[in-house]
């Protein structure tokens, strides 16, 4: 079968880029400052944003759950894109990075619909269902530590509406996942997660080449 790809050097990059990226000042500001950090790596690339907004509203979704939260920038994305008394509420185990997502987020004035949630996030989903939250959202977007990826998605796939989506980040992870020769735990456990989530009959999905590899799962 023939394949075509786009090498997507810098330059391209950046083209494509200023012909599609509407990145607020707020945004902005907060990913620029985020590229100072010493793991300014653990942030999406400003299209990814972009997209999670884009389907956000394209889903007319009012309830979003994030699964790792960094510095705030893809919450930040996703609450833009809610329509009025929406919310996000997204989860995460540190208080450093948070707060300087809390910092922006109340400079941008979204602090209302973001609610931040610090502890292990399994233990925030279970809790959630605990207390009734089940098909509770429209969108879940699991950005977060690598070996809670199953645990994540199955959770996601009871908290998560019928005809919701579940976005999945780093599926692709550098073209590692694709050598069999790497097999570190946060690698064999992306295999795990992409295998099982071809393998459920529960979901359509697709895998896509952006960023670092995003996964769309549609719930049926």
């Amino acid at each position: 079968m023939d394949k075509q790809f786009i090498n997507m050097d810098k330059k391209l990059y950046e083209y494509m880029l200023s012909v599609s990226l509407k990145e607020s000042p707020s945004l902005r500001r907060l990913r620029e400052e985020t590229s100072l950090e010493p793991m300014a790596v653990l942030q999406i690339t400003p299209d990814q944003g972009q997209l999670l907004a884009l389907m956000v509203k394209l889903l007319g979704a009012k309830r979003v759950l994030e699964i790792g939260t960094y510095t705030g920038y893809s919450a930040m994305c996703m609450a833009e894109a809610l329509p009025a008394g929406g919310q996000v509420v997204t989860c995460d185990i540190s208080v450093e990075w948070t707060d300087i997502a809390r910092r922006h987020w109340q400079e941008a004035g979204l602090a209302d619909r973001i609610e931040l949630r610090i502890g292990p996030a399994v233990a925030t989903m279970e809790s959630m269902l605990a207390d009734g939250h089940e098909q509770a959202f429209d969108v879940a977007f699991i950005d977060a530590d690598k070996v809670n990826y199953c645990n994540y998605y199955e959770l996601s796939m009871q908290l998560v509406r019928s005809g919701g989506l579940i976005l999945v980040d780093n599926t692709l992870w550098k073209g590692r996942v694709a050598d069999d020769s790497i097999q570190d735990t946060d690698t064999c456990a992306i295999r795990e997660a992409n295998s099982r989530i071809f393998n459920d009959t529960r979901v359509d999905v697709s895998v896509n080449p952006v960023g670092d590899g995003l996964t769309l799962i549609r719930k049926r």
